[in-house]
C-alpha cells in the first residue's frame, strides 16, 4: 500500500481502529469485571465489525481497481459495517447488562471497554460517511515532497535536474553548452558569435523550479523553429531567466532552452 494515497479520512479510521481494539480489553462494566472478549457477540459486532469496516474503507481507497463481493464494493461495506458497530456501542452502553443476562447484579453501568468503544466506533462511522463529502477529509494524510531549493543561477545541484543520478556537465563543457552530433559529450564547443550571446536575464529575476503539466517542447536560445527537447510531466526542471513571457529552462543534461507555452506550470 503506498502511504502516499491515504487521506486524513482515512487517518482518522485509522486511529479509531486502534482505540477500537484497545477498547476491547477494558472493562465492560463500571466495576471491576469481564472484558469484550468474554462475550463473543459483543466482541464480534461492535468491536471486530467496527475494525473490520474501517480496514475495509481503507483498503478499498488503497486499491488501484475497485473490489465487489456480492455486487457490492468494498467500501460500501466497510461504511455498513461501522454504522453497525455505532449502533450495536449505543444500545450495549444504554444497557450494559443487557449483553451479560446470567449477571444479575444492579446499579452496574457502563464500564471504559463500553464508553471508548462508542466514542471510537462515532468516530469511525462519522469518517466514513463524511469523507467523501468533506473535501478537509480528502487531503493527503502525507504530503508530497517539496521539490529541491532553487540553486544559484548557474550551479548544479548535486543529483541533477529532478532524475536521480542524473550525471552533471563533464569537466571542460560550457554551462548549459549542448553536444552538438559526432562529438563527444564533454568536449567543449567552439565559441559562439557574438550575436547568439544570451540576453541578460532580469534583476529581479530568481531561479525557481517548476515542472509542466503536459509535455511541451523546448527550442533553441537562436529562435530556430524546430525543439532541442521536451520537458516531460512529473519532472522538474529550473528555469534560469525569463524573456517576456517565455522562460529560459535547464534540463537534467545541461542543454538550455526557451519554454515558450508556460501556462499552466507548476513552481516549486
Amino acid at each position: 500500500m503506498n502511504i502516499r494515497s491515504l487521506t486524513r479520512g482515512d487517518g482518522v479510521l485509522i486511529g479509531a481502529a486502534v482505540l477500537l481494539f484497545i477498547a476491547s480489553f477494558l472493562n465492560t462494566f463500571d466495576k471491576s469485571g469481564p472484558n469484550a472478549w468474554d462475550n463473543l457477540g459483543l466482541v464480534m459486532s461492535m468491536y471486530v465489525g467496527g475494525i473490520a469496516g474501517a480496514v475495509l474503507i481503507v483498503l478499498a481507497r488503497a486499491l488501484p481497481q475497485p473490489l465487489k463481493f456480492v455486487g457490492l464494493d468494498l467500501g460500501q461495506i466497510g461504511v455498513g459495517l461501522t454504522v453497525f458497530a455505532l449502533w450495536t456501542a449505543l444500545w450495549s452502553t444504554i444497557d450494559p447488562l443487557g449483553a451479560f443476562d446470567d449477571l444479575n447484579t444492579v446499579d452496574i453501568g457502563a464500564g471504559s471497554g463500553l464508553i471508548l468503544g462508542l466514542l471510537a466506533t462515532l468516530v469511525a462511522a462519522a469518517a466514513a460517511i463524511a469523507t467523501p463529502l468533506v473535501p478537509a477529509l480528502q487531503a493527503a494524510l502525507v504530503p508530497a515532497p517539496k521539490p529541491p531549493a532553487p540553486q544559484p543561477y548557474g550551479a548544479q545541484p548535486p543529483g541533477g535536474y529532478g532524475y536521480p543520478g542524473a550525471a552533471a556537465p563533464q569537466p571542460g563543457q560550457p554551462y548549459g553548452a549542448q553536444p552538438q552530433a559526432g562529438q563527444p559529450f564533454g568536449q567543449q564547443q567552439p565559441p559562439a558569435a557574438a550575436h547568439q550571446q544570451p540576453a541578460t536575464p532580469a534583476p529581479d529575476f530568481s531561479p525557481f523550479w517548476f515542472a509542466v503539466p503536459v509535455a511541451r517542447p523546448l527550442f533553441a536560445e537562436d529562435g530556430s523553429a524546430a525543439p532541442i527537447a521536451e520537458l516531460a510531466p512529473g519532472t522538474w526542471y529550473l528555469a534560469v531567466e525569463q524573456r517576456g513571457g517565455a522562460l529560459v529552462a535547464q534540463t537534467q543534461d545541461g542543454r538550455r532552452g526557451v519554454l515558450q507555452d508556460t501556462s499552466g506550470i507548476q513552481r516549486g
